[in-house]
């Protein structure tokens, strides 16, 4: 059963209040496969903004890499997403023809089975996120890549 939820009407801006917005380029050199939590990362920057209710999107600039929203308490998780990724999209299949080294093709259909952006909410100029909640970029190549995630924040 799902219970209902009573939503606020949204608030109005006085004419004083308006929105405002910041982009920021976070940086992660990965050394290739795996989930890296840059979560302290984007906190950081966050917090530099003094805004303090809105909506981050988190956006990764590639198409062998990906972004996750998962639990960052314990790193059996990131092991177990890490191997059941590795069994959906082996390196070797007869049926790939794209052929930018034996990781690149499988690290796309990975990219493509998860997600490039995350919309977060900002609320108390902090990420609304659950107790066990990570933002994780997700490396699927084998070799080390310096990824380029971008964070777009819009708020009052």
């Amino acid at each position: 059963m799902i219970a209902a939820a009573r939503i606020a009407a949204p608030a109005r801006l006085g004419q004083n209040r308006l929105m405002r917005q910041s982009q920021h380029r976070l940086i992660v050199q990965t050394d290739g496969k795996g989930l890296i939590e840059i979560t302290r990362e984007v906190k950081r920057w966050l917090t530099e903004q003094k805004i303090a209710t809105g909506l981050l999107t988190v956006y990764c600039q590639h198409t062998s890499a990906s972004l996750l929203i998962q639990e960052n308490a314990d790193p059996d998780v990131q092991k177990d997403l890490k191997n059941f990724f590795e069994d959906i999209a082996p390196e070797s299949r007869k049926y790939i023809h794209h052929t930018e080294g034996p990781d690149d093709m499988p690290a796309h259909i990975r990219a493509a089975l998860t997600q490039t952006s995350l919309s977060i909410p900002v609320t108390k100029s902090a990420l609304v996120l659950g107790s066990w909640q990570g933002i994780f970029l997700f490396e699927h190549r084998s070799s080390p890549h310096r990824r380029e995630i971008v964070l777009h924040l819009i708020g009052e």
